[in-house]
């Protein structure tokens, strides 16, 4: 009778490693399918100068010290850039955090913005990390958009918000994410789409310039200037002040940039340091310059007069 039972549980336990190999497989597949899709075809992804053009905004910064594009009302050409991603046939992931106050109104404020005005007309899928996935707001979404809700789950060396956060995205871009995205944002909660957020702000990495600082001088940024620490930027070093509202990328890109924040945050704890997420993805895009830095259009702050620079505004944000 134990022979019989320990046959049965064998066969069992065999037929639940075939169904998960299966499932492996068929998702390792498809991601593999696509990547070569995207490698076929990036031969002919329209060159910069093709969809670009930064003297059509002379008023502004729109090219940087490393002749990555500042993306403004007026500079980009999006159809060129359509052609392209619609025949790749691209996926886009949003992450988004709902914890403490932001998971009712202010999340279902921001998937109904977002499911009417991010990437219209391609494949979405909306991922909500919250602190419980049972008090969630009901969403009713559009053609091509999906939606996945994972509980965040803590970390007991965790006392950071930011850092438990942050650990919960890496397993997730590590065991689901990049397997079913192109590309990856990861957006504060408290921010409203206004208008169409494109396939322009799609690259290897993106960072969003911060509306405020932007009209400041370099040495007036706040960056981290203690030097033992890990996101330390010199009074005379630094480029542009970026804003943790938006920061995306190709899944792999975002995955490094997260490893390299709780690398930092390891050994801030040897000399009893703290920063913010903030000084951490300032440090980040420092060393590691983006492909694509979208200009305070894409995050404005209603709060601030809107000067003459400000012509579109793409997402407005609600401190």
């Amino acid at each position: 009778m134990q022979y019989k039972k320990a046959a049965l549980l064998l066969m069992l336990l065999a037929v639940l490693l075939a169904l998960t190999q299966r499932y492996s497989y068929s998702r390792t597949k498809d991601h593999l399918q696509k990547m070569y899709a995207c490698w076929k075809d990036h031969l002919e992804e329209p060159h910069l100068s093709t969809w670009f053009d930064p003297k059509k905004r002379p008023d502004v910064i729109a090219t940087t010290g490393w002749l990555a594009p500042v993306l403004w009302e007026g500079t980009y050409n999006r159809e060129v850039l359509e052609q392209y991603y619609q025949r790749l046939n691209v996926t886009i992931g949003l992450a988004v955090f709902a914890t403490g106050n932001f998971t009712k109104e202010p999340l279902r404020r921001f998937i109904k913005s977002a499911d009417e005005y991010f990437m219209a007309g391609y494949s979405v899928i909306f991922y909500i990390l919250a602190d419980s996935t049972y008090n969630l707001p009901y969403f009713e979404l559009g053609p091509l958009r999906t939606l996945k809700t994972w509980r965040l789950f803590e970390e007991e060396m965790c006392q950071d918000c930011n850092l438990r956060n942050m650990i919960n995205m890496h397993s997730k871009i590590i065991h689901y994410i990049q397997y079913e995205v192109n590309f990856l944002f990861m957006m504060a909660v408290n921010q409203t789409f206004k208008n169409n957020f494109g396939v322009e702000t799609l690259g290897k990495s993106v960072a969003q310039l911060h509306a405020w600082w932007y009209f400041k001088k370099p040495r007036d940024f706040p960056y981290e200037r203690r030097t033992k620490a890990a996101a330390f930027i010199p009074f005379e070093e630094g480029d542009f002040y970026y804003h943790r509202a938006i920061v995306g990328g190709t899944p792999l890109d975002v995955l490094n940039l997260i490893e390299q924040y709780i690398k930092g945050i390891k050994e801030d704890s040897t000399n009893k340091l703290v920063s913010t997420f903030e000084s951490h993805l300032n440090k980040y895009f420092f060393i590691n310059k983006p492909a694509r830095v979208l200009s305070p259009e894409y995050n404005w702050d209603p709060r601030f007069k809107t000067p003459p620079e400000i012509k579109h505004i793409k997402i407005a944000w609600k401190p």
